[in-house]
């Protein structure tokens, strides 16, 4: 099983999941399937709002993650960072950093401020979505109705982060 996250400690029991694969498109096409919103609602989540920097939006996660953000630095098409649920105790970042490797894109994608109890969760989830970013950029899953919405078969991601679940929880803390 091919396994692109790992989990570290931070400080106050909190902790960070970085995940990062490498993807057969340009780092133009994957900056806007990381940003665009008819993008984004194919792969990870349905985003409304200010879409700038300083600006907040709502998510809704095909997780089911769901709750306001805040566009912190949008450096096109490097780096990308986002801070969700801002101002409560549940605060995390979300960082994403591109780039170029020939004609194909690395995305390196971390998120801090997470429970260090729930890194495992934290893990198997953003390599799903990772995942369901290859297939939305190969055509699989590009089309057809959001993964949420009541057309949809059950979401893929739901399925992968079941499974790859206790390998996340196995591997531990780096």
């Amino acid at each position: 099983m091919k396994i692109v996250g790992n989990m570290r400690s931070l400080d106050g029991g909190r902790g960070a999941v970085r995940v990062e694969d490498i993807y057969d498109t340009d780092i133009d096409d994957l900056w806007e399937a990381c940003t665009n919103p008819e993008r984004l609602a194919r792969w990870i989540a349905k985003v409304t709002g200010d879409l700038r920097v300083g600006g907040s939006f709502h998510a809704v996660f095909t997780s089911t993650w769901t709750g306001p953000g805040r566009i912190d630095v949008c450096e096109k098409p490097h780096h990308l960072m986002l801070t969700a649920e801002p101002g409560t105790e549940d605060e995390t970042q979300i960082e994403a950093w591109l780039t170029e490797e020939g004609p194909r894109t690395r995305l390196v994608v971390e998120e801090r401020g997470l429970p260090e109890e729930r890194l495992h969760f934290y893990g198997a989830g953003w390599q799903a979505h990772l995942e369901d970013l290859a297939r939305s950029l190969g055509g699989e899953g590009a089309a057809g109705p959001e993964p949420w919405s009541e057309q949809a078969p059950e979401p893929t991601w739901r399925a992968r982060w079941a499974e790859l679940t206790p390998t996340y929880q196995q591997r531990g803390l780096h």
